[in-house]
């Protein structure tokens, strides 16, 4: 081998070398453009739920119908009492007397009463809307801004003559501040104090209304005003609602606001009848929502839904008394979600008086019969009939009109949809909806009022179904379209991995013919060029929104990539045919499993508890396992089983983590211990040949036990100033300077320094545990101290459990210079390796929930940065916040980067594992998406989608950042030698 060739040969090495840069260049470039695919796709993605869940039901331009009955009053009163409950309403006081002694006289005398059921989110704005415009507001509505209109909508207030109005600046100007015709005011902002008792609130809405009548006496043009018909005055009392979030339901403040607001409502009663002395007034008592025993609202329990409605005055059907236990039609649908059908509380004392409960939306309809004004244009609700007095024949022209306008709402929608699709699929129900007016119409005409009543409630309930029909139209090709995007892209990552981190690739890769399958794929990118122009002509002329064309252009450009590649898929498909069948069950079964322990993170979102099982039962398992494979003595079994213990208690802690200075004091302590226990561990087992590749056997040099010692130092530091910063601020209610100074100089000086340390793979990872442990300790408020211990406890197990794994398979003899195929020397993934970004995928979730800091949107506790600030910033105390979170999931990917070291398998690989599995969970979520419930139950819907979304950008920045700390970590193992000679 003359002319200076080596053993090889240096044109096949320079050859070589040559192919394996050109492929470097080429993998690195495709993975560049997959991660910005991975985040663009996901990002689009994620506006999907907007578009599906959260579309707004307002439509305008419907002509109101007239109704065709006279009034039966010429105007109306509407008293809200925030934050009501029926039950603190209705029952008698601990000495038998009964909270509301007028409107009790009015129900067994004068009016009809009942339960009015709210739509959970029991919020202020949506009970609100439910009541004086008759539907429910679409849950988005929150994101646009509570105070002004988002969509704005129709009300009983816009179709009266005038509209008078007092009560809070939250309320009463979303109704009234831009409507000409009325007059209102509200108190400022500041007169909600929670620390005082709120019923002045309800008197100061009260007084305004009494001036208002008093002035009108010297006012001539305002007396003008009041005398005329069509008029509502609305008085708005928050009393209770502030109350009850300061003081309970249950305190005397809350239960006496009861009493206020009752006398409140007679009040004004003896006020109007001695005003107008004609007998022409109605009058509405109900709330907008409940209050829970803890103060709060928003959910659906029958304590926030179930609120009282008390009608009496013009056009108002007197008491009825039954026999049994007064309850209203059992049939009946309620939007809340809680059972009905319960018979009325014996302490009530009202089971002999007939109750008629209806939907909060009911009362829209309600308001606007008595005073013989059409019904806004967006309501959905039902005229309850049990109130209003009325001959049958306005009964059913009362019912008629309320039909006809929820039939206007779904003929605009349908006009809409059917004016903008090529392909327009009707609600069929209502497709001779004419005949069956028509049909009605005859019937009233020959007096047939029973059948006509009859008739027009079907219509009237489909008119609603067709509501909802539309209202979700869209949604069966958008969710199909959304959930094959995420299959394509998953599909797209598979193929990528096995591609260019797989021995399958080399061994397809000689069944295909290249140019054939290059003058293939073209016509393939050729056909999805035509489909997707199609398609966007189609969604163009039907005016779908912008986003509907980005939704299908990834979709149709992921499959179009897949079935470009389907020389490579079809060769696959033979690969895996053609092995034997107990790989297809291992293959199969490594699936189940995967999608097994996925669902299982899908339901731990909503339960924390399922991660003490899940470790209790893997401790056992893998102990049991390593007892039985490990053919020498050893501790590790009990080590991997304690440790995998020790974690499972920490999500049986509460959720708010209860202040305990000592545990964190004490944590430190058991930190130093740790890292003391990996440092000996990495200096005396050079005797035993398992260790070796996560140790390191050099003698102990000075500087690195220097190193120990002061990162020691600094964490024994940090629990000092963990009491004394906390004592000094609790005495002199201010964080010492000299304090706040000496914390923020550990917290930084201390996680510079693992950057010096060894970089053998424990003494790096001990160094990068004791480098966050300060950190950590002084953003700790309680037992999460304990749990930063506890996990590094238990990735230590599992870093000695893959190296264990290691050691029994002897992968080092397999690592011949032909087996590395992919970058940097890594071998090949196989299907064992799975289990890596699984387990990985466990411990991140973990990281998230272990310490309750993200079992729920609102659990963040402030006073974890009081240590480094107490002068309110938000900007600064949120990212001190998210800083602690970050610190667990940072060992988690330090450890994951280290195990892809120690088993020499493609890290990027496994990152794309990762985000396969994300996905998987993420499909799962976005049809757990919520547009119902309460604001906590819908953000935390959209919060678990977007969690697990964000995970394409969130792992990839992790990894960027702790590669700072892991990029020089070296294992050291036997065949390192032999590979240099090679």
């Amino acid at each position: 081998m003359g002319n200076g060739d080596g053993i090889l040969g240096s044109k096949e090495t320079q050859r070589m070398l040559s192919e394996t840069h050109r492929r470097r260049k080429w993998l690195k470039r495709r993975e560049r453009w997959l991660v910005i695919l991975g985040v663009i796709l996901h990002a689009v993605y994620m506006l999907s739920i907007f578009d599906i869940y959260f579309k707004t039901p307002i439509v305008h331009g419907m002509d109101p119908v007239k109704p065709r009955f006279k009034a039966p009053a010429k105007r109306l009163v509407l008293l809200v009492a925030d934050g009501l409950r029926a039950d603190k309403f209705f029952e008698p006081d601990s000495e038998g007397n009964y909270r509301a002694p007028f409107l009790r006289s009015v129900i067994k005398n004068k009016g009809r009463w009942g339960v009015s059921h709210a739509r959970p989110p029991t919020e202020s704005r949506p009970g609100h809307v439910a009541i004086i415009a008759g539907f429910y507001e679409d849950p988005s509505a929150v994101t646009k801004g509570w105070k002004a209109n988002p969509v704005e909508f129709d009300s009983v207030f816009n179709r009266s003559r005038h509209t008078f109005s007092y009560g809070s600046p939250d309320i009463v100007p979303i109704f009234c501040g831009a409507l000409e015709h009325s007059t209102w005011k509200s108190y400022p902002h500041e007169f909600e104090d929670f620390a005082t008792d709120a019923s002045f609130l309800d008197e100061w809405s009260f007084d305004q209304f009494q001036s208002l009548l008093n002035r009108s006496n010297e006012d001539p043009k305002l007396k003008e005003l009041l005398l005329q018909d069509n008029l509502v005055i609305f008085l708005h009392l928050l009393g209770c609602d502030s109350n009850g979030h300061a003081h309970r339901p249950y305190s005397s403040i809350y239960l006496n606001n009861v009493k206020v607001v009752d006398d409140i409502a007679q009040r004004v009663y003896a006020l109007l009848e001695d005003y107008y002395k004609d007998n022409s007034t109605a009058y509405i008592f109900t709330a907008d929502h409940g209050m829970s025993d803890k103060g709060s609202h928003g959910d659906g329990h029958p304590s926030n839904t179930d609120t009282p409605l008390v009608v009496w005055g013009a056009g108002v059907k007197y008491p009825k008394p039954i026999s049994g236990a007064g309850q209203s039609d059992p049939g009946f649908h309620f939007v809340d979600e809680h059972t009905h059908g319960m018979p009325t509380p014996v302490d009530w004392g009202l089971i002999g008086i007939e109750r008629v409960d209806v939907n909060q939306a009911d009362i829209a309809p309600l308001m606007s019969t008595l005073l013989g004004l059409p019904c806004p244009v967006n309501s959905v609700g039902n005229l309850p009939l049990g109130y209003v007095d009325m001959i049958e024949a306005e009964e059913v022209e009362a019912v008629l009109a309320n039909t006809k306008q929820i039939l206007n709402q779904f003929l605009h929608k349908s006009h809409i949809k059917q004016s903008n699709s090529l392909y327009f699929k009707p609600f069929k129900p209502l497709v001779q909806h004419s005949s069956q007016l028509e049909h009605i119409e005859n019937l009233i005409s020959v007096r047939d009022y029973q059948n006509a009543m009859i008739l027009t409630q079907e219509l009237r309930s489909l008119a609603l179904q067709g509501l909802h029909y539309f209202q979700t139209y869209d949604w069966l090709m958008l969710m199909t379209v959304i959930t094959l995007g995420y299959l394509g892209w998953m599909v797209y990552l598979i193929l990528h991995v096995l591609k260019s981190y797989t021995s399958l690739s080399e061994k397809i890769m000689k069944m295909e013919q290249a140019a054939e399958q290059k003058n293939k794929t073209g016509k393939v990118y050729l056909f999805g060029c035509l489909l997707m122009g199609v398609i966007s002509v189609i969604l163009y002329v039907e005016q779908s929104p912008p986003l509907y064309h980005a939704y299908i252009a990834m979709t149709v450009f992921l499959w179009t990539q897949i079935l470009g590649d389907y020389q490579f898929v079809k060769a696959l498909w033979r690969h895996l045919s053609g092995k034997k069948s107990n790989y297809a069950i291992k293959l199969l079964v490594t699936c189940a499993i995967s999608i097994l322990l996925l669902e299982f993170l899908v339901n731990s979102f909503t339960e924390r508890k399922l991660y003490t099982w899940c470790f209790l039962i893997v401790g056992s398992i893998a102990s049991l396992y390593l007892f039985k494979a490990i053919p020498w003595r050893s501790t590790i079994p009990i080590f991997v089983c304690v440790a995998c213990w020790c974690l499972s208690v920490f999500t049986l802690m509460p959720a708010e983590i209860p202040d305990n200075n000592e545990l964190v004091i004490a944590s430190g302590a058991i930190i130093i211990t740790i890292g003391a226990a990996a440092r000996w561990l990495d200096k005396h087992s050079e005797g035993n040949k398992n260790w070796l590749a996560i140790c390191c056997h050099e003698t102990d040099k000075p500087k690195q036990s220097m190193l120990f010692y002061l990162q020691a130092l600094l964490v024994g530091l940090s629990s000092i100033m963990v009491s004394l910063s906390t004592s000094h601020r609790t005495q002199k209610q201010e964080l010492h300077l000299i304090h706040q100074l000496i914390n923020w100089t550990l917290a930084g000086f201390s996680m510079v320094l693992p950057l010096f340390s060894e970089n053998g793979l424990l003494s790096r990872l001990t160094s990068i545990f004791l480098g966050f442990a300060p950190t950590f300790l002084l953003l700790s408020i309680g037992y999460e101290a304990l749990f930063y211990g506890a996990l590094a406890l238990v990735l230590m197990a599992w870093i000695l459990f893959e190296n264990t794994l290691l050691h029994l398979t002897k992968l080092k003899k397999l690592s011949k210079y032909e087996d590395y195929t992919t970058l940097e020397n890594d071998r090949c993934l196989q299907l064992s390796d799975v289990r890596i970004p699984l387990v990985f995928m466990v411990l991140f979730n973990v990281a998230f929930f272990g310490t309750g800091n993200f079992a729920s949107i609102a659990s963040f506790e402030i006073s974890s940065v009081y240590r480094f600030i107490t002068v309110f910033s938000p900007f600064l105390m949120a990212a001190l916040l998210i800083f602690k979170l970050f610190i667990p999931f940072m060992l988690v990917i330090c450890v994951f980067s280290a195990i892809t070291k120690l088993l020499r398998v493609p890290r990027l690989g496994c990152y794309f594992l990762v985000i396969l599995f994300s996905d998987v969970m993420t499909i799962h979520f976005f049809f757990l998406v919520r547009n119902t419930g309460s604001w906590m139950e819908i953000g935390n819907s959209i919060s678990h989608f977007g969690i697990v979304s964000a995970q394409v950008v969130f792992v990839l920045l992790l990894f960027a950042l702790t590669n700072v700390y892991t990029k020089d970590i070296r294992i050291r193992s036997d065949g390192s030698s032999s590979r240099k000679a090679v």
